[in-house]
């Protein structure tokens, strides 16, 4: 029987148990499916943990993993709303299949998955020409619809569909929830989505607020509810298992300078702590 909150430890981004949370120490599995993995493996791997994945409110490591919600979103019933405040929309449709940076892609094929929304994305994917390798068939259709910060773009990008300035981008959701009552709602939150000095991850970071998004799920709860979610994210050390796994990944990962260990962890455990009670409440 899955419990209702687990920290599953694939890298040891987080120590010392979070918030008391059980853990299930998956380390052995976090080399092999670090970026990405093949089908096979993944498959081997949610046969292993597939108790464990079912859990309504998972913590696990870095956002090089993010690509197991798409697992957890098997068992998760249905209908639901996706919602994903990321710094990346994770839509790209080109191989592999099971990788950080394609798994909505994954989400959007279940059919009890009716609609998928990612807030705060502040890389260039979203954007032409890198777009082009998006899933733009799914935002046409509304199925899918991503939402990039527009502040530093040209005023003509800033139509673009979805598009976010920092000043209006409270508007833009609570338009989002309106019409979101009564639904079910699953919330993944990659800590890439916010700023530097409030989140140390593998990637580059957002610039949603730790106070950002506490008021957006206070908007989610106030008319939807929240059955699911988890937290990625945190920094760790990359370990990997094959080789064109690490040189593909090494050459997707931004190159960064990054506070101590004992800073980095403080960072993170400070985030961690003031987002998961009302995302699990």
């Amino acid at each position: 029987m899955a419990r209702r909150a687990l920290h599953l430890n694939l890298d040891d981004a987080w120590r010392d148990e979070p918030l008391g949370l059980p853990v299930v120490d998956a380390r052995a599995w976090g080399p092999r499916l670090r970026f990405s993995a093949p089908p096979r493996l993944v498959a081997e791997f949610y046969r292993a943990h597939e108790t464990n994945l079912a859990s309504p409110f998972l913590l696990y490591g870095s956002g090089d993993f993010h690509y197991l919600t798409a697992l957890r979103l098997r068992r998760v019933g249905g209908p639901i709303v996706l919602v994903s405040f990321d710094n990346h929309p994770d839509w790209d449709v080109r191989p592999p299949r099971w990788c950080c940076g394609g798994w909505v892609n994954r989400a959007l094929e279940f059919s009890h998955v009716k609609h998928v929304a990612v807030w705060g994305c502040g890389n260039f994917e979203c954007w032409w020409p890198h777009q082009i390798f998006g899933n733009r068939r799914a935002e046409r259709e509304s199925r899918l619809e991503v939402h990039p910060w527009a502040d530093d773009r040209p005023k003509k990008d800033r139509q673009r569909r979805g598009a976010i300035l920092r000043d209006d981008w409270r508007e833009h959701f609570e338009r989002f929830v309106s019409d979101l009552r009564g639904a079910n709602v699953y919330v993944t939150i990659d800590l890439d989505c916010l700023r530097g000095e409030e989140a140390v991850t593998n990637w580059e970071g957002g610039r949603f607020t730790i106070a950002d998004l506490l008021w957006a799920m206070g908007k989610l709860r106030s008319v939807a509810q929240i059955v699911a979610g988890d937290i990625c994210g945190a920094f760790s050390e990359p370990v990997y298992a094959r080789w064109k796994q690490r040189f593909a990944s090494e050459m997707d990962h931004p190159k960064l300078t990054r506070p101590d260990s004992l800073r980095t962890r403080e960072i993170n455990q400070a985030a961690f702590e003031a987002l998961w009670p009302p995302l699990a409440q």
